[in-house]
């Protein structure tokens, strides 16, 4: 299997990435990627929806799977996300209004947007001001039914 040419404007994430959509110079090839690798790569995917500051994969017991959050403090950002999705989750069956779909907290720096990817983990945005925010919606659903076919959920 021949590798993938990486230029010196490629990043490792945008090799991985063009690896997972089975794309190089040259047409098509397939690539196997390890789940990590899977998990990066639709992480980069999301911050090119533009207005993404950072996102990460988090367990449900709130760990951190796979991040893109730069100098965050990671493990405190999983760990209340996670928090806050289950409590999310208990109110809207307590109240008997069904799944939840997710969580937008709207704040003055910006939003936090969390939505689930099946039952062992969520995935979480921190989203600028000013975000379409249909859009990112539209393209946090579809990360999510990827994470979800990769962590078998």
């Amino acid at each position: 299997m021949p590798a993938t040419k990486k230029t010196s404007k490629e990043s490792g994430k945008e090799a991985i990435s063009k690896k997972l959509l089975n794309k190089n110079e040259k047409g098509f090839e397939k690539a196997e990627l390890s789940k990590k690798e899977k998990l990066d790569a639709i992480l980069d995917e999301l911050k090119r929806t533009g207005g993404i500051a950072g996102s990460a994969i988090v367990s449900r017991d709130g760990l951190a799977i796979a991040s893109d959050l730069g100098e965050k403090n990671v493990d405190t950002f999983a760990a209340m996300s996670a928090a806050m999705q289950g409590a999310a989750e208990t109110a809207a069956s307590e109240l008997k209004q069904g799944s939840l779909k997710q969580i937008i907290v709207d704040a003055d720096e910006g939003k936090i947007i969390t939505i689930s990817t099946g039952e062992e983990a969520i995935l979480v945005i921190l989203a600028k001001q000013g975000i379409n925010l249909g859009l990112v919606l539209l393209e946090l659903g579809k990360a999510a039914g990827k994470i979800a076919d990769i962590l078998g959920g």
